[in-house]
């Protein structure tokens, strides 16, 4: 028999110390730890921060084993980390339905519970008795799940498992905008169960989606199916929004000692050494004491000034708690291993000795780590006095398993059983480690060959989207419906229907399809993909696809059908590509160029879209490295994903009907052979409608380039010519009950005789003897006999009426009294009010008649996707938001994320309902949010944005510069291209001179009146040109002295009262 080894002796020696402390405790039908001996509570977290060493001590026996029963202890203790890995999934699946209503509600009612029972895995307080919503206990369980797997440990069994670690991730991957109780389970800082955006929370969710990305659970053995995906966006946002927040932990602690967990092991989720030197210096400087670092500043927990009868505390309480903050010890463990992680030899030997003094050793030479050092009751004032002074008391559990477990990790790896890389194996630990310049790769695609010529004259060679088979290319869209089909295999697929293939094909308008029925999962909620997810080339059943950016998804908001901000959002994606990007293989951007980019005449090419398109061939964009080319050519160098989900396997998952999943895809309907085909599908019981799709576009080889645009049913086909405010006649408003707000809504309607529209939605003519003259809008809303609105004759008005916006006031009128579905049976049954209103939308979208763009878009309810992200990013640079105009209760004050349909009904409601203000700032809140991701230092004095109010000196500085009146300056503003309204919004922030030019030959034209917004001052001068600059203004300053007012000091005060008014709101004041 062989002696046992040194290293044999301590491995078994922290075996004892592992089996005393931690394994002995654990259950022996579920596998959980309690959290205490008289307590049955079993936490998620504790649990698996306390497997940790056991996990290790298994890796460490299996590495260094001296005899047979070495590895005997090593499958043991693997056996003893799987059982509570699987019991803290058996608790997770007895909540399975919260989980499917947490991904749509992010309700703190609908969230897993934070804690178990020890003996049953069932849940042991109610949903609103504890703070249940700890986004980062979901995740730090699925991280080390992740870890635990890579490493070779089975705890996934069946793919129901699969099912549910999938959808556990679509539970976390909106982290970045929910407001949670954080890892101290009390919420903000006052201890009132006041939920909060946490950078811990936000940071391990990031980590735990990066590790499972493409994780195969089952381990070697498995296949496809056992598979799990990541969106890169979502992970990205979360690191967008991390990073914007630290050292800040939170909006109530300015540093907490928790986020050593995410700037360090386990989660590694900072990949900026300089945040994560930053923060890690402010925790040690103002949180370590002598004992260990207080949690944050003005805790009271377990402190002698706490009550411990009440649950929360009141406001004014917190000031009692300072400077007595308990310390504890489990915060060094972490720095043992942040300095083991970082090869920090002395970092690791001072926290060590450090750590030894304050350890309580037991008789049996077992060293416990207490939970907490305490001030004693009768030395408060002396700490007071002086902090750090008195000699504190351990208090709370002893040991704290969770802080045990991890000093043991800790004395494993720097004792050398253990190398760092063995208890990371997905190599978390090199996430700070630079990254090489990334080369953005776009390709750029004419829509039809008449495009394809156009761009050849101007010197920009291209292919169309038949030139690039065997690659589709499909909507970004198209992509968000796939990744809604995550989970199991879609049902065998139906024949597709006889069609000619179309050039861009509209995704079914479907919800997405029951991912297990068994457990009542529906996979991915339907969310838009961001630049990252589609500047991939996928595998879909052995095809490329391509996907183009959502930028250009005309079928969302409109920001879409302003050139200039296609061109504008395209450098802002490029240079987040290019900053972002970390994945293997480069980014491919498949950028089309549509009708929808051309001039009003399609004689060339937009003219911004043009400049735009030879910057990219320059090879240097929005600050990132460009090489243009075609997609073929792109194939060996990019990133590639399959998605092996879709492989047409049958699984006898049915389709659930939902209508309210995606109104947009509903308003596309079927053309005729030529361009534009639209191959619709529906939802029923019997088959997967994204499998029939897919078949369908595998089915036919070659696109068919498409051919000359057809009669098609009459629609809005002539042009607009004079573009007024949203529905408002005075008088119609109040007889139609219509909400009239005067800044916002014009007091006329019908101006001026414009040109005929050719409306007519009938399939044929009527013959023009039975043409009746209708009645006029200008005479009022037709009355019926008994004084009410006579519908059938407002319908007989609408299909006469020769103006574009007497249309939009006419369908206006019918939205607001019969809804979007009610059917005028103008082209026969099924013509519904929203039917008409995208015809129309689409037909302003060609005229950019942007008023009532804004106006349809929110009748027909368009969702905005940025939306909520576009909040929770104002919310995480420390903003409160209001919307809405003062006072209160109509002016809402938003301070913590919230559903995107939640806020948009916010929105509607401080808006009294009013269509356009409610869609104005709905877009001004996004550009609020593109603004303080590139430019936060415009934002450095404000704390709240009151957007309703930046609205109002919007319209004020238009009427100055305008020298009109409020209405005008509202028309206006309501008319202003997106680019437009974004580029004032900018000035105003910035406190710089701006200009107004009105255009004459639009006016001329009776389009409208189109305004543009230009800077003042002398940007791009050379060096002489600014002297001379320079030595006018002194000249002007010298006349300044003469005059009493010139011209150019009324501006200046102006913008001086202006950025004092933005100044004064923002801050709060009024």
């Amino acid at each position: 028999m062989r002696s046992r080894s040194n290293s044999g002796v301590k491995l078994d020696n922290y075996a004892r110390m592992v089996q005393q402390t931690i394994l002995r405790h654990q259950d022996p039908v579920t596998g959980l730890l309690p959290g205490g001996a008289d307590e049955p509570h079993s936490w998620v977290r504790d649990n698996v921060y306390c497997v940790l060493s056991v996990w290790a001590l298994s890796l460490a026996y299996r590495k260094n084993a001296d005899r047979d029963e070495d590895k005997a202890k090593a499958y043991e203790l693997e056996q003893s980390v799987v059982k509570l890995m699987r019991g803290v999934l058996q608790g997770i699946m007895r909540q399975l339905d919260k989980v499917e209503k947490f991904k749509y509600s992010r309700s703190t009612s609908d969230a897993l519970h934070a804690k178990y029972n020890t003996g049953t895995c069932a849940p042991v307080v109610g949903d609103d008795e504890w703070g249940h919503l700890q986004v980062d206990a979901t995740s730090l369980f699925l991280l080390f799940l992740a870890q635990m797997t890579a490493s070779g440990l089975h705890i996934v069994y069946t793919q129901d498992e699969v099912d549910v670690v999938q959808n556990l991730m679509f539970y976390i991957e909106a982290a970045y905008k929910v407001a949670d109780y954080g890892m101290w389970e009390r919420g903000d800082k006052t201890n009132q169960g006041i939920t909060e955006i946490n950078a811990s929370s936000i940071g391990m969710a990031k980590a735990a989606l990066e590790a499972l990305d493409d994780l195969n659970l089952f381990g070697a053995k498995g296949g496809p199916g056992s598979v799990v995906h990541a969106l890169a966006d979502d992970i990205q946002h979360c690191q967008s929004i991390l990073t914007s927040m630290l050292p800040k932990a939170s909006m109530s602690k300015e540093v907490d000692a928790g986020v050593l967990a995410i700037i360090s092991y386990p989660a590694f989720a900072v990949d900026d050494i300089s945040i994560v030197n930053a923060t890690k210096e402010e925790i040690i400087s103002k949180l370590q004491g002598r004992y260990g670092c207080c949690r944050f500043l003005r805790d009271g927990h377990k402190t002698p000034k706490e009550d411990p009868n009440r649950l929360y505390y009141e406001s004014a309480e917190l000031k009692l708690f300072e400077n007595i903050e308990c310390e504890w010890p489990l915060f060094w463990t972490y720095l043992i291993l942040d300095g083991i992680f970082i090869n920090s030899p002395e970092q690791v030997q001072e926290y060590q000795e450090a750590l030894e003094g304050i350890l309580i050793k037991q008789k049996d030479g077992v060293r416990l780590l207490p939970e907490l050092y305490s001030v004693p009751p009768d030395k408060v004032e002396e700490e007071y006095r002086s902090p750090h002074s008195v000699e504190r008391v351990p208090l709370g559990k002893c040991p704290l398993k969770w802080g045990q477990s991890l000093y043991i990790l800790g004395n494993l790896l720097s004792d050398g059983f253990l190398a760092p890389g063995e208890i990371d194996p997905l190599n978390r630990r090199f996430s700070t480690i630079p990254k090489p310049d990334v080369v953005v790769q776009v390709s750029i695609l004419a829509e039809s060959e008449e495009i394809k010529e156009l761009l050849l004259k101007d010197g920009v060679a291209v292919e169309t989207v038949a030139d690039i088979h065997p690659i589709h290319v499909q909507p970004s869209r198209v992509l968000s419906h796939i990744y809604a089909r995550l989970g199991n295999p879609p049902a065998p697929p139906r024949a597709p229907p006889p069609a000619p293939p179309g050039v861009f094909l509209t995704p079914p308008g479907s919800p997405p399809s029951g991912r297990n029925p068994r457990l009542g999962l529906t996979g991915r909620p339907y969310r838009r993909i961001g630049v990252l997810g589609t500047s991939k080339f996928y595998t879909i059943r052995n095809t490329i696809f391509s996907f183009t950016p959502q930028l250009i998804d005309h079928q969302q908001f409109y920001l879409a059908l302003d050139n200039k901000m296609i061109v504008e959002m395209l450098r802002t994606e490029i240079a987040y590509l290019a900053s972002r990007w970390r994945m293997t293989g480069r980014p491919t951007v498949t950028f089309p160029i549509s009708q929808t980019m051309l001039t009003e005449d399609h004689s060339s090419l937009d003219p911004a879209v043009l400049a735009t398109l030879r910057k990219l061939q320059d090879g240097y964009y929005g600050g990132a490295r460009i090489q243009t080319g075609k997609l073929s050519e792109f194939l060996t160098t990019s990133c590639f994903a399959n998605l092996s989900f879709l492989d047409g396997k049958g699984s006898g998952s049915n389709s659930r009907h939902d209508k309210d999943y995606d109104d947009d895809d509903d308003e596309e309907e079927e053309e005729g052979d030529g361009e534009g085909y639209v191959h619709e599908l529906r939802n029923d019981d019997e088959a997967d409608d994204l499998a029939q799709y897919l078949d369908h576009l595998l089915a036919h080889a070659t696109p068919k380039k498409p051919g000359q645009q057809g009669g098609g049913r009459g629609r809005f086909k002539a042009a607009a010519t004079k573009t007024r405010e949203m529905v408002s006649l005075m008088h119609k408003a109040q007889q139609l009950d219509v909400h009239s707000v005067n800044m916002y809504l014009s007091s006329k309607l019908f101006r001026s005789p414009q040109p005929s529209l050719n409306l007519n939605l009938l399939d044929s003519p009527a013959p023009e003897s039975q043409t009746r003259q209708a009645a006029s809008p200008q005479s009022g809303v037709p009355r019926g006999p008994g004084g009410g609105v006579d519908y059938g004759a407002l319908v007989r008005l609408l299909n006469d009426t020769q103006s574009l916006q007497d249309q939009a006031d006419i369908l206006y009128i019918l939205f607001k009294d019969k809804g979007v579905d009610w059917d005028t049976q103008l082209r026969g049954k099924g013509c519904t009010v929203r039917s008409l209103l995208s015809d129309l939308y689409k037909k302003a979208g060609e005229l950019k008649h942007w008023s009532l763009i804004r106006m349809i878009s929110g009748m027909l309810r368009k969702k905005v996707e940025e939306l909520d992200s576009a909040c929770s990013d104002l919310l995480a640079h420390q903003k409160h938001l209001t919307v809405g105009l003062p006072p209160e209760p109509r002016e809402k004050t938003i301070t913590a994320p919230i559903p995107p349909d939640q806020l948009a009904a916010l929105i509607d409601e401080a808006s009294d309902n009013n269509i356009s203000v409610a869609v104005l700032t709905k877009e001004i809140m996004v550009y609020l949010a593109m603004s303080i991701r590139t430019q936060p230092s415009l934002f450095s004095e404000m704390f709240r944005l009151r957007i309703g109010l930046i609205i109002q000196v919007m319209a004020t500085e238009l009427a100055q510069s305008l020298n009109c009146s409020g209405e005008e300056a509202t028309e206006s503003l309501m008319s202003l291209s997106p680019s437009e309204l974004k580029n004032l919004l900018h000035h105003i922030l910035s406190g710089k001179e701006f200009g107004v030019q009105r255009s004459v030959r639009e006016l001329d034209a009776g389009v409208g009146p189109a305004i543009s917004i230009h800077h003042l001052g002398n940007v791009g001068a050379t060096k002489s040109e600014r002297a001379g600059i320079s030595k006018l203004k002194s000249d002007m300053k010298m006349l300044e002295r003469r005059f009493s007012m010139t011209e150019a000091s009324q501006v200046m005060m102006r913008r001086r009262r202006r950025m004092m008014m933005i100044r004064w709101w923002t801050a709060g004041c009024l």
